[in-house]
């Protein structure tokens, strides 16, 4: 699984589009598909439009149903997740805004742990932060 971060506008898909040039991608927006589409590169982004949709009271449950799906996607092509950072230290006033960006965090934490690759896109440059070796 390759993760791409960088906060919002900062050319995320635009890079991950130019990364993965070579190869069949689909793009999926706002959502995690049951099913990989035929493709060689699935690529999930503003995965946070559809958590806006869930209770993030108790969200432990949730991420752990969110990791398992994308596991199983993970094992039917390359899965390219592009996340936003909302971090920062600046604390939203909204209660909901406040347990989505906890709930991202918290997600993205174990998101991460798992990532074979963590790119940090910087207004269209990527930087990596994580790699596995073999």
């Amino acid at each position: 699984m390759h993760i791409f971060i960088g906060g919002a506008y900062n050319g995320k898909t635009d890079y991950v589009m130019r990364y993965y040039q070579q190869q069949h991608v689909v793009l999926v927006d706002g959502a995690i598909p049951k099913e990989a589409p035929a493709c060689d590169v699935l690529v999930l982004k503003n995965l946070e439009k559809w958590l806006v949709t869930q209770s993030l009271e108790d969200d432990s449950p949730l991420i752990q149903t969110m990791l398992t799906e994308l596991r199983q996607l993970a094992q039917q092509c390359t899965l390219a997740v592009i996340v936003t950072d909302m971090g920062r230290g600046v604390v939203p006033m909204d209660k909901q805004a406040r347990l989505l960006r906890d709930t991202c965090g918290r997600f993205y934490q174990a998101l991460f742990a798992e990532a074979e690759q963590v790119v940090r896109i910087w207004y269209g440059i990527g930087e990596s932060i994580k790699e596995k070796r073999e």
